[in-house]
């Protein structure tokens, strides 16, 4: 078992490229704001230390993996934010935690669709599945 997906060590999780594959053909995605070189998705990526939360996003079709820690609304309020911008597109894959402050403000009220993803995925090259349920929020 992989000890560290169970823990607080780890709040990075890089989306299942399979996963990401069906939603780019729905989506065609052409800006990850949170990635690290090894596991962007989009040929035009934001490192932590480019800080997507400081970028603006208008004009892009995005897809959203943010890290999963404390600082996972404010993700989700960029999210949102960005998505009032002319030609702005935002998919984001989270953890489907619905009792939280954020997805009642941001999500359940103004996301244009909820997805939940059934079953757990399998994040990186972990060994097991992820211990949380995860959704894809379209705004």
């Amino acid at each position: 078992m992989n000890k560290v997906l169970f823990s607080s060590e780890k709040n990075c999780w890089s989306t299942p490229q399979d996963f990401f594959e069906e939603l780019d053909k729905e989506f065609r995605f052409t800006l990850d704001p949170c990635a690290l070189p090894e596991n962007a998705k989009c040929h035009l990526f934001f490192t932590p230390e480019i800080d997507g939360l400081a970028q603006d996003w208008k004009g892009h079709t995005v897809f959203c993996n943010p890290p999963y820690g404390r600082n996972i609304a404010r993700w989700i309020e960029k999210c949102y934010l960005e998505r009032q911008k002319p030609d702005t597109k935002v998919v984001m894959l989270i953890p489907a935690r619905t009792d939280t402050v954020y997805f009642h403000k941001y999500i359940y009220k103004m996301a244009k669709e909820i997805r939940f993803v059934k079953g757990r995925l399998k994040f990186s090259n972990a060994a097991d599945c992820a211990p949380f349920p995860s959704m894809v929020v379209i705004f």
